[in-house]
């Protein structure tokens, strides 16, 4: 049970509910719901006042428009794994969430804001520089998403805040090389181990001139080091497999020493070297499986 729940009409509306009541949204509910349940058939039990955002059309789309693509926060994982705007990655990922009954409740906006290390649509988001637009009664602000999660379950929203978008930027240069891959305890409807979200570019000499990586469930949050990027920035292709071992090794700097550190280290390295020893191999653009 609740104390209090709202059903704005509008976003109006659920903006200046959550700056009067603090109020915390729920569109799709598929994390909160298991979070707080109670037992089958039994209302779940939040400690706080909540808000039904489902309803909100103007959280809800994805579009692309001065060369980037918004995603509204309302958006399910059903619609961005069939939406033919976003880049390979962040499609791949929804796709891997669980069955498709979850993906056509699940939102983006749920995903992100529940901040879990082991989420799975932050991965391709960080790695693609992706930004939040928060909203409030007042105004709107943005930033970094990799700056708005800020630790496991711990976010920067502030009470009168909702999420409104998350805007990925074009990239200077269109990537080459796309990869994803999602560690499970099975293929289909399994909570991430480990995940990784991978992307290069090279010139028509074979220099790579664009390379992000990020890497998910390795630690308290999505894990990224721009400083190994720029050891593999520069390479040339041919080069790769002789500079393997050192990016590897500097890899490993940024995965957390805890929860099976040996298994994720280990995991993780064997990933990235696939990513970079396939690219190594293949003359010509395309996504790595």
């Amino acid at each position: 049970m609740v104390e209090t729940c709202y059903i704005p009409k509008d976003l109006a509306e659920a903006l200046r509910i959550r700056k009067e009541t603090g109020a915390r949204p729920i569109a799709g509910g598929t994390d909160l719901m298991v979070v707080h349940r109670r037992g089958t058939g039994i209302v779940p039990t939040f400690p706080w006042p909540v808000m039904i955002v489902t309803q909100l059309d103007e959280l809800k789309g994805i579009f692309a428009e001065d060369g980037q693509v918004s995603i509204l926060s309302g958006s399910t994982c059903h619609e961005l794994e069939s939406s033919e705007l976003l880049p390979y990655q962040v499609r791949k990922a929804a796709s891997l969430m669980g069955a498709q009954s979850l993906r056509n409740l699940a939102t983006i906006g749920g995903n992100v804001c529940n901040a879990s290390p082991k989420g799975d649509l932050p991965v391709p988001l960080i790695m693609l520089d992706a930004k939040v637009e928060l909203v409030s009664a007042t105004g709107s602000r943005q930033m970094l998403l990799d700056e708005f999660i800020t630790g496991p379950k711990k976010t920067a929203l502030q009470d009168d805040e909702l999420l409104y978008r998350i805007i990925i930027p074009t990239p200077k240069q269109p990537f080459c090389y796309l990869w994803y891959r999602k560690i499970g305890t099975r293929r289909a409807n399994a909570i991430s181990k480990l995940s990784m979200s991978a992307a290069l570019t090279v010139d028509e000499k074979g220099n790579i001139i664009d390379f992000r990586c990020a890497n998910g469930a390795s630690g308290p949050k999505v894990a990224r080091s721009r400083k190994v990027e720029e050891m593999v920035i520069g390479t040339h292709v041919d080069e790769l497999e002789a500079k393997l071992e050192s990016i590897l090794d500097a890899y490993d700097s940024i995965l957390s020493p805890h929860a099976m550190p040996q298994y994720r280290r280990s995991s993780t390295r064997r990933m990235l070297a696939y990513f970079l020893t396939e690219v190594s191999k293949m003359p010509d653009r395309t996504i790595i499986e």
